[in-house]
């Protein structure tokens, strides 16, 4: 989709028009008749949320209701939610240009409605013989907001949706060493630092839990470094971002049962999110400097696959009893952590991953499950943005009794604790690999990948996540600049 900004008279553009409708200050400048408009505050009436149509043949006047007076980001979610039912028509009626227009909205409603428009216009295309229609065009009255600032919004929306694409992708097609190179090659790109191991290197590194899980799989693990580190950074030492990157999961020798194996090529969601953060940071340069640790493998039952009872030592040489080879995702992660710690020294460790069902269990698909360890601060600020955003976080308990759960008899730790809290133990098994570093986890099980449409979200790999750990980084600069 192509966004370009235009001055434009809502009562001769020749073209199809979205015009946002706010309050009834747009009365003034509908392009409706008398007859036309009295029909329209009917249904404003019935329904203060809708889209009304009318033929202004060959082209549509799409009218869009929504109630300006509500909290911002209730607002602003109504539109983004409105754009994908937009984009829906547009779709059915094969329209590839519209234009966007409004009054009485603020540049910050048409801003979310355009957003919508482009995350709802998101398909996984890639094995179609015959694509499907998309909306090409969309050209938005100028005054709303700037060339600069469009631009780095459509950045942003870029980065979602090529993360989308990395989630969408089969492991036949994207295995760790290919999603590695493309991220190298991106880096390279964008004059970012990236380091990538193989598997001699992380065989060095003793990153026990990486290799573990890598067993047995026939493709090589990866472990990836980016590194974005602007000169006018806020904080001298870096934020860590820690991203899961298992490309596929099978749940190892505990076998995942019956259709739960369905969409684990989805396991690699938080390792996508996480880069595609830093990738839009560095885009947009925000003055904050960030360190993604991205490790990456496939989870399969050959070979000499690791089994239940096996202990690893891990990178720091803690010693873990694998009690169940499907709570894989945490021992790449551990070893991630504790590398992160030990060689930058970071002021906060953030680490996405779709982790457990617990935390779809405990929540739903309506947000992130997230805990925090010395982090108070900075995940409330997570919270904050995540609300305005509407990419939300909901916070569990992590106190001290949770740690018992996950002690071991035979090792220091172990890999699951009881059915009962899996999310949070999950969080404290990696939390020991943080030790002392504020540490925030964020479970993206219920949100990363949606079995079917779900708003402007689509079908499939979502992105979720993004624009809040985006927002995040911005505000961080505030807060920063203000200690």
């Amino acid at each position: 989709m192509q966004i370009t900004l235009e001055k434009i008279n809502s009562k001769e553009y020749d073209g199809n028009v979205i015009f946002l409708y706010g309050n009834e200050v747009a009365e003034r400048v509908l392009p409706l008749s008398k007859k036309e408009i009295e029909y329209l505050k009917n249904r404003r009436d019935e329904k203060a949320e809708s889209v009304v149509v009318f033929d202004r043949l060959p082209y549509h006047l799409y009218v869009v209701n929504f109630d300006s007076e509500k909290a911002p980001a209730e607002s602003q979610e109504r539109l983004r939610r409105l754009a994908d039912k937009v984009v829906t028509m547009l779709k059915a009626e094969k329209e590839t240009h519209v234009a966007v227009i409004g009054e009485g909205v603020i540049p910050e409603e048409v801003v979310a409605f355009v957003e919508g428009m482009y995350l709802a216009d998101y398909s996984f295309d890639r094995y179609k013989t015959e694509v499907p229609a998309h909306v090409e065009q969309v050209v938005v009255e100028s005054s709303f907001l700037s060339e600069e600032e469009l631009d780095r919004n459509v950045r942003l929306w870029n980065r979602i949706y090529w993360c989308r694409e990395w989630v969408n992708l089969p492991v036949a097609d994207f295995n760790a060493e290919e999603f590695a190179s493309e991220l190298s090659d991106i880096a390279a790109d964008m004059k970012l630092k990236c380091t990538v191991f193989d598997k001699k290197k992380i065989e060095a590194l003793r990153m026990g839990g990486l290799l573990a899980v890598n067993k047995g799989s026939v493709d090589e693990p990866r472990f990836v470094v980016l590194e974005y580190k602007p000169a006018n950074a806020v904080n001298i030492k870096p934020i860590a971002l820690v991203g899961k990157g298992v490309m596929y999961d099978t749940g190892g020798l505990n076998l995942k049962p019956e259709d739960y194996m369905q969409e684990m090529k989805s396991d690699m969601a938080g390792a996508a999110t996480i880069a595609s953060v830093v990738f839009a940071a560095a885009e947009n340069s925000l003055p904050v400097s960030l360190v993604a640790f991205l490790p990456l493998t496939d989870s399969r039952p050959g070979f000499n696959a690791f089994a239940a009872d096996d202990v690893l030592t891990m990178y720091d040489g803690t010693t873990v009893e694998v009690v169940n080879t499907d709570a894989e995702g945490r021992l790449l992660l551990a070893d991630a952590i504790a590398y992160a710690v030990a060689n930058y020294d970071p002021e906060l460790v953030v680490d996405c991953a779709t982790l457990t069902g617990a935390a779809v269990r405990a929540i739903g698909t309506y947000g992130i499950a997230a805990m925090q360890q010395n982090a108070e601060n900075p995940l409330n600020l997570m919270k904050i943005v995540g609300a305005q955003v509407y990419e939300r976080i909901a916070e569990l308990p992590f106190w001290s009794e949770y740690d018992e759960l996950i002690k071991s008899d035979v090792a220091d730790i172990k890999n699951c604790g009881i059915p009962q809290a899996g999310a949070i133990t999950a969080g404290k098994f990696m939390a020991h690999f943080a030790k002392q570093t504020p540490y925030i986890h964020l479970d993206i099980a219920g949100v990363a990948y949606f079995s079917k449409k779900q708003d402007y979200y689509a079908f499939g790999g979502s992105g979720y996540g993004i624009r809040m750990l985006y927002a995040f980084l911005q505000t961080y600069e505030v807060v920063k600049n203000n200690q």
